[in-house]
């Protein structure tokens, strides 16, 4: 993803989607953001992953995340294929689809962003948007970037509870341990003194003992 870096700014970018123009910032607005895109409309895996999304929707919202996605192809295109997403979670023909998607005909954002995927290209030999996916705070700026080949859909439980993971974070001076679901318990970082972390967190703090003798492997009930 040239010259986008975490804890960037995230670009400001102007786009169509199936909900009207945009300029990004003002939609996040006082959210916070994420942005995946998918190869291609009318294609399987990508059907089962804004599925997948689509059904989450809810619970992104219940934590302030505004959700779009963006692919290659038309507007006409997207509209469309939400219908086949609807009807794929057997939702009723007649719901709202619940975030937007970006149409990146020109790939211009594609491009920018560094979403092409090089070794998958459509019938013209020009190549498709892989499967990024791109989490923005509140400050507009980028917290988490992943990048996943044509080949291998997402898993939108992982992504929110990574957005769990960031947010708590984002409050607390804690980090979250591999596997961590919201609730378990979390780590103290190393560079906060002993005595500190007694008074940071009256819960209390748990030091495992290990070989090296080290402290560093110290736990907190999540705050």
């Amino acid at each position: 993803m040239p010259g986008l870096l975490l804890g960037d700014e995230f670009p400001n970018f102007e786009a169509e989607t199936t909900n009207g123009k945009i300029k990004f910032h003002d939609f996040l607005g006082d959210s916070w953001g994420i942005l995946f895109s998918h190869p291609r409309d009318y294609t399987p895996v990508c059907t089962t992953e804004l599925g997948r999304a689509a059904k989450l929707s809810d619970e992104f919202s219940r934590r302030n995340v505004k959700m779009i996605a963006l692919s290659i192809d038309s507007l006409e295109d997207h509209r469309g294929w939400t219908k086949d997403i609807l009807a794929y979670n057997d939702e009723e023909s007649g719901c709202a689809f619940p975030f937007p998607i970006i149409a990146d005909n020109q790939r211009e954002l594609a491009v920018a962003l560094g979403m092409l995927d090089p070794d998958e290209k459509d019938k013209d030999g020009m190549p498709l948007t892989a499967r990024c996916v791109f989490v923005i705070g509140q400050d507009k700026k980028l917290k988490l970037s992943l990048l996943y080949p044509a080949t291998t859909g997402r898993n939108f439980d992982e992504i929110l509870r990574v957005v769990d993971s960031l947010q708590l974070t984002a409050k607390n001076r804690v980090a979250t341990p591999a596997d961590w679901q919201p609730g378990e318990r979390v780590m103290v970082p190393p560079n906060i003194p002993e005595e500190e972390a007694a008074a940071m967190f009256p819960a209390g703090v748990y030091t495992k003992e290990l070989p090296s003798e080290r402290k560093y492997l110290r736990y907190t009930p999540q705050p």
